[in-house]
């Protein structure tokens, strides 16, 4: 699967977050290094999502107006 990445450059090197997958962050030194560790990021994003669904249990509650 393919996700869009936002590359961030500073003096430290780069930020890169997942914008579809809210808290994926990772950095690098290089550009490649941050892009290596997004990927290591989202896959382990990815498993622990599938994890959480596994536990997650859905309700549905009325609220009065």
């Amino acid at each position: 699967m393919t996700y869009k990445v936002e590359l961030i450059h500073s003096e430290e090197g780069y930020a890169v977050g997942c914008p579809d997958l809210p808290g994926c962050w990772s950095q690098g030194a290089t550009e490649e290094e941050a892009l290596a560790n997004i990927k290591d990021a989202i896959k382990d994003y990815l498993e622990v999502k599938a994890e959480m669904e596994k536990l997650r249990e859905v309700r549905y509650v009325e609220v009065a107006s």
